[in-house]
């Protein structure tokens, strides 16, 4: 299978673990050695500058923390926009990446970074483990815009991506979270 790094997974309704229900998860790599990803559509009720004061200078004010995944859920990754790509820690597609190591220290940075989302935890696949869902249908794969992966309404990604996908998915983003309550 093809690396699905810098792909969107988006959960299908028959998605049965209630850590990925209607979420949707950048893929940051993926190798036969399994996969890494983030939520984008999780926010916590904290923001980044009571949870982690020291990167509050890579968010807004009001900036929530999100929850990027079940796995390593106290381990803080940024997800960011770089103008200097070059001073990232790792990239997951051109300018798109991770901020390293010297991110409590703001003049390292400066000018690098152009906006930025602090993320507790990720997903993650071992090997085989991610084909194997998505051979069972458990994931609809779409390449993300820019706007997706920083979005402002993340509680209307999961529909949007699929209204933006179209046809059959399209209407798949109508369906209520709980077809019994209808």
């Amino acid at each position: 299978m093809d690396s699905l790094r810098g792909k969107l997974l988006l959960a299908s309704p028959t998605m049965t673990d209630p850590n990925f229900a209607r979420s949707v998860v950048l893929i940051a790599e993926h190798t036969e050695e399994g996969a890494m990803g983030l939520v984008l559509n999780r926010p916590a009720e904290t923001t980044v500058a009571e949870a982690v004061p020291d990167l509050a200078w890579l968010a807004p004010d009001d900036a929530n923390v999100y929850v990027g995944g079940p796995v390593a859920e106290t381990a803080v990754i940024v997800l960011a926009e770089f103008d200097r790509p070059d001073l990232a820690g790792a990239l997951v597609e051109g300018d798109l990446g991770f901020v390293g190591a010297e991110a409590d220290e703001p003049e390292q940075l400066d000018g690098a970074v152009r906006r930025a989302r602090v993320f507790a935890g990720h997903a993650g696949w071992g090997p085989g483990q991610l084909e194997d869902e998505l051979a069972e249908d458990a994931w609809i794969i779409e390449p993300p815009r820019r706007e997706e992966v920083f979005t402002d309404d993340p509680d209307d990604l999961w529909a949007a991506v699929l209204r933006r996908k179209g046809r059959r998915y399209a209407l798949l983003s109508t369906m209520p979270p709980d077809p019994s309550l209808n």
